[in-house]
């Protein structure tokens, strides 16, 4: 594989991980696919966090990580569509803040969605009397 313009999988991969403060080797034992029980391997997952020529991963490996990185596979499934196939999806932030939110937001319920709903426009009425405007 030629060199990579995009890493968004590789990051995603690498900063989730840190973020939830656990090694290789348990974010390994984590990775279980629970569709077929295949298992992201120790060597692939370093090679994924050091960006060094991989191959877009199958379906089997994007639902094992996304198992193991407690994503959802959505959020995965989109970072590796930028990386390997150059496809953006519509993100509103530079950082995956909103692209996990949005994936979450399927999950909810929709009294839960609801809930999200009024406290977005509970920050933005706060946010706009900080900033002088009207409500």
């Amino acid at each position: 594989m030629g060199e990579q313009d995009r890493t968004d999988f590789n990051d995603l991969v690498r900063e989730r991980r840190a973020e939830l403060g656990i090694s290789l080797r348990e974010l390994e034992a984590r990775s279980v696919d629970p569709e077929t029980g295949e298992q992201a391997r120790f060597g692939w997952i370093s090679k994924v966090e050091k960006s060094r020529g991989i191959d877009a991963p199958p379906p089997a490996l994007l639902r094992a990580l996304a198992t193991g990185l407690a994503l959802p596979l959505r959020v995965l499934q989109e970072a590796a569509a930028a990386q390997f196939l150059g496809l953006t999806a519509y993100v509103w932030s530079a950082d995956r803040t909103t692209r996990v939110l949005a994936a979450h937001i399927e999950e909810m319920s929709d009294a839960e969605r609801r809930q999200l709903a009024d406290i977005a426009e509970t920050f933005a009425r706060r946010r706009a009397r900080s900033e002088g405007a009207p409500d």
